[in-house]
């Protein structure tokens, strides 16, 4: 019997899925029996091609409307429809508040909040029409608590947990689920890139998170198969954390 966060069967859509959690998540969704599609600014590697050959990628940037309902298009015609789709395509932003100039400020909300928007009112759109489905929206950590010197980030997801929420209670009576992911500090390229450049301190980090570690992106795409399963069945409007502790730690 199969288990209750198999995904066979399922048609997903996942942005941003040509590297970092997002592959992750194309990974785990495929491995779980998915059919999967991918929409994303960079084009596939040819190690994602040889890994993944029968992944479709089409070229998207989620900040642009017209982009985004070609890419569902040519999704939902690869896949013959979407019962899933991942919201994932985000930046992150790492500068004191007084260097941020508005350009800065429009370029983060465009992605992790405009694009959201954008890759979620299409998502429902065409679940309103097929009977549901559901919605995973890529938040942080830090949507849900404050960081100095990423005002820009902090406030896109915490815009992006509340329009979850929102979204949960007005769709499901539609039958469409919406929850969001909060993953903590996760050891992705972008991550390492930061502790390179000296913008993150990975002693200090793993020593501030209960686990003692930062998050594997196999980690949080477990969670994003569960989140889109028959298992998650009841599970709308919910913020689910991944951080190792981060949030709920107060003390030092």
């Amino acid at each position: 019997m199969a288990s209750s966060d198999d995904l066979s069967g399922k048609r997903a859509l996942v942005t941003g899925g040509c590297a970092g959690i997002g592959l992750a998540i194309v990974r785990a969704y495929r491995a779980a029996g998915a059919r999967v599609a991918v929409l994303d600014r960079q084009a596939a590697s040819d190690a994602f091609r040889a890994e993944l050959p029968d992944v479709p990628v089409f070229a998207c940037d989620v900040a642009d409307p017209d982009d985004v309902r070609k890419g569902f298009d040519g999704a939902a015609d690869a896949l013959g429809g979407l019962d899933a789709v991942v919201a994932n395509a985000g930046i992150s932003q790492n500068c004191p508040t007084l260097d941020l100039d508005f350009a800065g400020w429009r370029k983060v909300m465009s992605v992790n909040l405009d694009g959201v928007f954008l890759t979620a009112h299409e998502a429902g759109r065409r679940m309103a029409a097929s009977g549901g489905g559901s919605i995973l929206l890529m938040a942080s950590m830090y949507g849900v608590v404050a960081a100095p010197e990423r005002l820009g980030y902090c406030v896109s997801k915490s815009g992006t947990v509340m329009m979850a929420k929102a979204l949960a209670v007005e769709w499901a009576k539609l039958g469409i689920r919406v929850n969001a992911l909060a993953p903590g500090y996760v050891r992705t390229p972008f991550v390492d890139d930061l502790v390179a450049r000296g913008r993150l301190d990975p002693v200090k980090l793993e020593a501030r998170t209960p686990i003692g570690r930062m998050i594997d992106p196999t980690e949080i795409a477990d969670a994003a198969r569960f989140l889109v399963s028959d298992a998650a069945r009841a599970v709308t409007g919910q913020v689910f954390g991944v951080d190792g502790g981060w949030t709920a730690n107060g003390y030092l």
